[in-house]
């Protein structure tokens, strides 16, 4: 079923603790909209707080290769060729070539035309393709072509699906139509042989407005199946934030304590430096704790980080600090 402004009644499939909840747009609006409140004060005083937490020496050494493990090192311009993908797929297998002990990363994140090309390249190393889809970054498409650009990102070979919502319709109050969106995208990341990928769903919190909404997007995304839930696409200001991280990872925490479910969070857009990555992984231990410190449940969105985390990491291994020109730019 494609979802219209007027529809009443819920196809979708839900885990059973949902089930009257996503009967229609009125039932669905009442649970969104009895959430707790968010005391911005709070969250943003919150957040402020635990970034200044330090870290130092050995924890600060594992805490820089566990970032590095998380990074999804993306490349998602209208200029991207094979050719970029391929060496994106490179380091990421290997991102110090001179220090093999260096860990790869979670994932590279391409467009769906360049999934083959990162999935050749990537093998069988263990390092995920996750490609954006459902006419990202905009959201504006037919449902049908959501779900074509889905299916052949899936078929391409992608591990992960990055979807972003419809924000109007959210922003509108059409639930419904949000939570059918992403539950039919989800049913689309399935193949034949019983395989799929996982989906994150991507929120542009940026044009959410209010954490109220963040809250209320993390839920609905939740309660339609998403396995991740992600800040931004990158393209609009601002992107991740620590309050807007510190909501969601709320969110993930209280969900898995009413369904005991697990539901990953990636920060995505404007995280560039080591000591920025560091804070995101005190906040994740602080809030949520250390089930969330890997890379199955916490990601980091980034075409820039990877390259300071490496490069402080030479300069706890060799006391020197690398030129910024040592690493590859991407």
């Amino acid at each position: 079923m494609t979802p219209t402004a007027s529809s009443t009644e819920s196809s979708a499939p839900t885990s059973g603790v949902f089930d009257d909840v996503v009967r229609s747009d009125s039932s669905l609006r009442r649970f969104l909209h009895g959430l707790p409140g968010v005391d911005q004060v709070g969250a943003e005083a919150r957040a402020a707080g635990l970034a200044t937490r330090s870290v130092k020496t050995t924890s600060k050494a594992y805490a820089i290769d566990l970032a590095i493990r998380m990074v999804d090192l993306t490349t998602l311009e209208g200029q991207d060729t094979h050719g970029k993908v391929r060496a994106l797929a490179a380091k990421a297998m290997r991102p110090d070539p001179a220090d093999p002990t260096c860990p790869a990363t979670a994932a590279v994140c391409v467009y769906p035309d360049m999934v083959a090309t990162a999935r050749q390249t990537l093998g069988d190393s263990g390092v995920h393709v996750a490609a954006v889809a459902t006419a990202f970054p905009s959201g504006r498409a037919a449902m049908d072509i959501k779900l074509a650009d889905t299916r052949d990102a899936v078929e391409a070979g992608a591990d992960e699906i990055d979807m972003v919502i419809d924000r109007g319709a959210f922003l509108s109050g059409r639930y419904l139509d949000v939570y059918e969106e992403i539950a039919q995208v989800r049913e689309a990341c399935n193949r034949p042989d019983g395989t799929g990928a996982h989906l994150k769903v991507i929120f542009e919190t940026g044009e959410l407005q209010t954490y109220d909404n963040v809250r209320r997007a993390s839920w609905l995304a939740m309660m339609a199946g998403a396995h991740f839930i992600k800040t931004s696409t990158g393209k609009v200001q601002p992107a991740a934030t620590l309050p807007v991280t510190l909501v969601m990872l709320e969110a993930v925490r209280d969900f898995r304590d009413q369904t005991g479910q697990m539901v990953g969070v990636k920060p995505a857009g404007g995280i560039r430096t080591t000591k920025d990555a560091i804070k995101y992984l005190v906040m994740v231990n602080e809030t949520c704790g250390a089930d969330w410190l890997t890379p199955d449940w916490f990601r980091f969105g980034a075409s820039t980080l990877l390259n300071d985390l490496l490069m402080q990491r030479t300069k706890m291994t060799t006391g020197r600090y690398s030129g910024p020109d040592y690493f590859t730019l991407d």
